[in-house]
């Protein structure tokens, strides 16, 4: 059977995780990856791979998991799609998903690609499980509780601010879906506290949240990648009421992220052309080997 080749577009946490998942899968191979300074100053784990500043440089790419900033998945993803090759990522801002999508899209169709974007595991695998269990209970309410724990695409934007050399977003479950953002900053000679908090708190990623900032020595020294979600749903089935479904897990972030994105990538093979999210991709194509086979073990 002929592996899918995959590339790795970044090799910061999500990429290092993402090489250990497609090592991992039987039905993957590694075509590449791609980073800014190319091979220079290239870590010793990928000796064995072809390390690249350009995705042009790869041969018989299929995919590129695209281990980015969630702001520069569009771009990324524009500049690979018109090249044959499809393109997975995980962006994270839920409000912007929808506008995303209908921008691949017509990219998709034109060349005859597939993209699945949102596909971390919250937006992605949770948003599959919110999707069953609204279908399990069709009115009511669902409650989504993250952490406590570190948020990747949260610590990615506070590190991006003028004058902050290194951050920490926690999440903070306060219950019924609402969140306290706890930030950990490090910053720069001469950055002031109260002009970096502002313009965190400006920012869409954490506008919304009660937030509260502040300065430590190292961030390395707080630093933590677990995390976890409880997921509730609490509705009615039909016409009867009181109907309650509980989801929950404890995880290393960017260890799921990546595993998730190795197995959209995989399912980008099995799509017609388009841009998809988790939800619209049946679930046994994230799994490798026989359809079938699964049917019988899993139903």
């Amino acid at each position: 059977m002929k592996k899918i080749r995959a590339a790795i577009v970044g090799y910061g946490n999500i990429g290092r995780y993402a090489l250990e998942a497609l090592e991992a899968a039987p039905d993957f191979e590694v075509a590449g990856i791609v980073r800014r300074q190319g091979a220079a100053n290239c870590p010793s784990e990928l000796s064995q791979y072809k390390v690249v500043s350009d995705i042009k440089e790869l041969s018989d790419v299929d995919v590129a998991i695209l281990a980015t900033p969630t702001r520069s998945c569009e771009e990324y993803a524009k500049q690979i799609l018109p090249l044959g090759i499809n393109t997975v990522d995980s962006f994270d801002i839920h409000s912007g998903i929808v506008e995303y999508r209908r921008s691949l899209d017509a990219i998709n169709k034109a060349t005859g690609t597939v993209s699945i974007i949102a596909a971390g595991w919250d937006p992605g695998s949770d948003s599959v499980v919110r999707t069953l269990l609204e279908s399990l209970a069709p009115k009511g309410l669902s409650y989504t509780n993250f952490g406590p724990g570190m948020s990747m695409g949260h610590s990615v934007c506070v590190r991006s601010k003028e004058g902050v050399k290194d951050a920490l977003s926690m999440t903070i479950p306060l219950g019924e879906g609402i969140h306290r953002r706890m930030v950990y900053v490090e910053l720069e000679e001469g950055a002031r506290l109260e002009d970096v908090t502002a313009a965190i708190k400006a920012d869409p990623y954490f506008s919304s949240d009660e937030t509260h900032v502040f300065q430590v020595t190292s961030v390395d020294d707080v630093r933590d990648m677990g995390h976890g979600v409880n997921l509730v749903r609490k509705g009615v089935s039909g016409k009867t009421q009181n109907q309650r479904f509980e989801f929950s897990m404890s995880i290393n972030n960017p260890a799921l992220t990546s595993q998730v994105l190795v197995n959209v990538a995989r399912a980008t093979m099995r799509q017609q052309p388009g841009c998809y999210t988790m939800i619209e991709v049946p679930v046994v194509d994230y799994l490798p080997g026989d359809r079938e086979q699964h049917i019988a073990h899993l139903v």
